[in-house]
């Protein structure tokens, strides 16, 4: 049984009693200790957590917070407000509304910039995420006949995939050949090898499948240098693990807000794009009124004056009703943190690698995310080999515990440290174990 206590305590701000809880099972009231030894470190209280079926406390254990994230208990309020005011006041609410409309984008800038590491004018809120996938890559993907590969992973997520090939067939070259696929550990090699051929590098910051972190400075630092362009999808990575677009030199990136980040099913992403790249008038992007200088949007000017930053990417005004959940949500990011959040991150995750570890030595399950912390978020991914991974996710649900499964045998487990508690870790053990041998049997 490998013991992740080392990189618990690499990575600092562990409880003493962390460490130690690393090294074999958790009892019950072991768990609880810990969950009072983070209190400082979480917010669960400010979430509305979904009702449980059986259990006592009244709470289901959610580990699936890297498919959508709980409701902060604010989100109705900043609604209610959003309604109010627009009852009160109609068209007149985008400039007299107590968060006037017009400006409603700018209201995410600042917290975007901290969560991801960018200055405010490099980072947006606007449209979904593949959407602003594809507006970036309208600027940032400029093949050539001698340059013009795309690399992804090979389990990189299906709209990742769908978009960049339709990206390379529309610049007329065969998605077959242009799209290059390969494993997370062949992409410096690739690059060493055929750097002259690539174009751009899009690829998750944490593969949405496995739960591995990938090495983001060291990637676009070997993109940069075979002269391609490097973006990032990190729709599981926001609000998960510790990012520095700025100092890392990333081109682009994009992110849902709905995983980690809690604004709800839909609700708006953000785009990055580095300062180096703001105010060049070589690249081609598609503009709309939003991508107007708010100084000159409303006297309606014929020709473009061209927003600054990243803002000229948005193509049209933001929908408040679904931008202000996201609003709420940053502000709890705010107040704790995420060099805190990725510490507790850190200690929620060696707890439940060592009850899925303990399991393994009777069950024929296997974790595929790498046991080093400093390359995983909080999602860790386990095959069940010879179990129906959707089943048994439909059957823990019966004892309250809630996951997601990828077929055939893949279910994955996550931990966002802003709500989740190391008792939640101690009863998906139980459940697991217990959901488990009624399977195999």
């Amino acid at each position: 049984m490998r013991s992740t206590a080392e990189g618990v305590d690499g990575l600092g701000g562990a409880p003493a009693d962390a460490a130690t809880a690393a090294e074999g099972e958790v009892t019950e009231e072991a768990a609880l200790a810990l969950d009072r030894a983070d209190a400082g470190t979480h917010r669960r209280d400010a979430f509305l957590i979904p009702p449980a079926l059986h259990h006592p406390s009244g709470e289901v254990a959610y580990f699936a917070g890297n498919s959508l994230g709980l409701q902060p208990r604010a989100v109705a309020q900043i609604l209610q407000e959003e309604l109010e005011d627009w009852a009160r006041y109609a068209v007149r609410g985008h400039e007299v509304a107590r968060r006037p409309w017009v400006e409603y984008g700018d209201l995410a800038r600042a917290s975007f910039g901290r969560l991801v590491g960018a200055e405010p004018a490099e980072v947006v809120a606007m449209n979904s995420l593949t959407v602003n996938l594809h507006l970036l890559m309208i600027s940032f993907y400029r093949p050539t006949e001698e340059r013009f590969q795309i690399l992804i992973e090979d389990t990189a997520f299906p709209s990742d995939l769908y978009a960049v090939r339709s990206q390379a067939a529309h610049h007329g070259f065969d998605p077959d050949v242009a799209v290059v696929r390969l494993r997370t550990d062949q992409v410096l090699d690739h690059l060493a090898r055929e750097g002259d051929k690539v174009a751009l590098l899009m690829l998750g910051g944490v593969n949405y499948l496995t739960g591995e972190l990938l090495d983001i400075p060291t990637i676009t630092a070997a993109g940069h240098a075979a002269g391609a362009v490097v973006g990032w999808d990190l729709a599981h990575a926001a609000g998960n693990a510790l990012l520095e677009l700025h100092d890392w030199d990333v081109d682009f990136a994009a992110w849902c807000t709905y995983k980690y980040l809690n604004a709800g099913p839909g609700a708006v992403a953000g785009a990055f794009v580095h300062a180096r790249h703001h105010g060049r008038d070589d690249l081609d992007r598609f503009h709309g009124w939003w991508s107007n200088d708010a100084g000159t949007r409303f006297r309606m000017p014929v020709d473009l004056d061209p927003a600054v930053g990243a803002a000229v990417w948005q193509i049209s005004n933001p929908p408040v009703l679904a931008l202000a959940p996201v609003v709420r949500s940053l502000e709890l990011f705010d107040e704790v943190g995420m060099p805190a959040l990725r510490e507790r991150s850190v200690r929620l995750v060696a707890h439940l690698e060592q009850t899925l570890l303990r399991l393994a030595e009777t069950r024929p399950l296997e974790i595929l995310t790498p046991s080093d912390p400093a390359r995983r978020g909080n999602q860790l991914s386990v095959r069940i080999r010879g179990v129906d991974s959707a089943a048994l996710v439909d059957r823990l649900v019966e004892y309250d515990v809630v996951c997601d499964s990828r077929p055939p045998d893949v279910v994955r487990v996550a931990c966002p440290p802003l709500y989740s508690s190391h008792h939640d870790v101690w009863r998906l053990g139980q459940a697991l174990e217990a959901a488990l041998d009624e399977e195999i049997r």
